[in-house]
């Protein structure tokens, strides 16, 4: 007998929790880079989500400067904090943000319900050390635009809603989760315009991720959240719809959906298929069991005897 124990062969596959420890990076770190494709995962063959292959946190850990680099990579911070980054007053910060020259890479809501957007440190390090943004830096900003700010202008919702598609986008693997994660930004209404047939409307739904979650659902904060994720603006919609139908085309083309199919009609009886069913033979309602009984019952009350009868028994010979 050997003295040597084999070590059990490690598993193929780990869940989001054990990759994140095993990479040293907390979960909301692991979640927002599984979303920006730091991370490749894959779906279980079980049915129970994503899983991370084994020879992906070997890669990871490979990588130079890990784990600080990956750390790195997803360093999302709030305004204060990407202002000092950016060596900009948070004024100016937001107003850059408003304008679609930063693009948010998630958010929360506080506990005011305010929209806290976040933004990757990375990218505004590369902002700030690009020659060319050095007037939007220091500058004033052009006077339409000061007076698109005056009226409302805030790209910021918009802007994260096409980053979260091209992250739902790449982990579609079929024509009908692609079809799903353009419906993800589209109101229902929207939706129903497009993919008029109930059966289809239904199995796109299935493919249709749900906004991030905040909150219980039905709670002022997921319904915030939901009004986030949805496409507000005309032309976004216009684009978001186009889509939506060239890819529900390239789904049916790859596979309908599935229809309830009709029940075959139950098989006739064995025998001669002209004989009259018993139901509907004379003589086994209640007058024929009534019948049948005076006929064979011994000394049974018969309809000859009954003083009903025509025949007049009151009168002896």
């Amino acid at each position: 007998m050997s003295d040597h124990t084999v070590a059990p062969p490690r598993a193929l596959f780990c869940t989001y929790s054990r990759a994140a420890r095993e990479l040293g990076i907390g979960r909301r770190q692991f979640d927002l880079a599984v979303h920006l494709g730091r991370i490749g995962t894959v779906p279980d063959e079980g049915g129970g989500g994503r899983r991370v292959a084994r020879a992906e946190i070997d890669r990871l850990r490979a990588a130079p400067g890990f784990p600080d680099a990956l750390t790195r990579s997803v360093e999302a911070v709030g305004t204060t904090e990407a202002a000092a980054v950016m060596r900009v007053p948070p004024s100016r910060f937001t107003r850059l943000a408003r304008m679609g020259f930063l693009v948010p890479v998630t958010f929360y809501l506080n506990r005011y319900r305010a929209v806290v957007w976040l933004y990757l440190a990375d990218e505004l390090r590369q902002f700030t050390a690009d020659e060319g943004n050095a007037t939007l830096l220091t500058g004033r900003a052009p006077e339409g635009t000061r007076d698109r700010l005056a009226a409302g202008l805030d790209l910021r919702a918009r802007n994260w809603r096409g980053r979260h598609l091209g992250a739902l986008l790449r982990q579609a693997e079929d024509p009908w989760q692609r079809a799903g994660a353009l419906a993800a930004l589209l109101d229902p209404a929207q939706i129903a315009d497009i993919a008029g047939d109930p059966y289809e409307r239904s199995h796109l739904n299935r493919f249709r991720p749900g906004p991030p979650t905040h909150g219980a659902p039905g709670s002022p904060a997921a319904l915030l959240a939901e009004r986030i994720t949805t496409a507000a603006d005309p032309d976004e919609i216009a684009r978001l719809r186009s889509d939506l139908a060239h890819a529900l085309d390239q789904a049916r083309a790859h596979r309908p959906a599935p229809r309830p199919t009709a029940k075959p009609a139950p098989p006739r009886p064995a025998g001669n298929p002209e004989r009259t069913p018993r139901a509907e033979r004379p003589g086994t309602g209640l007058l024929g069991r009534l019948l049948r009984r005076g006929v064979r019952g011994a000394g049974a009350y018969s309809f000859r005897n009954s003083p009903s009868c025509t025949t007049d028994t009151s009168s002896r010979p």
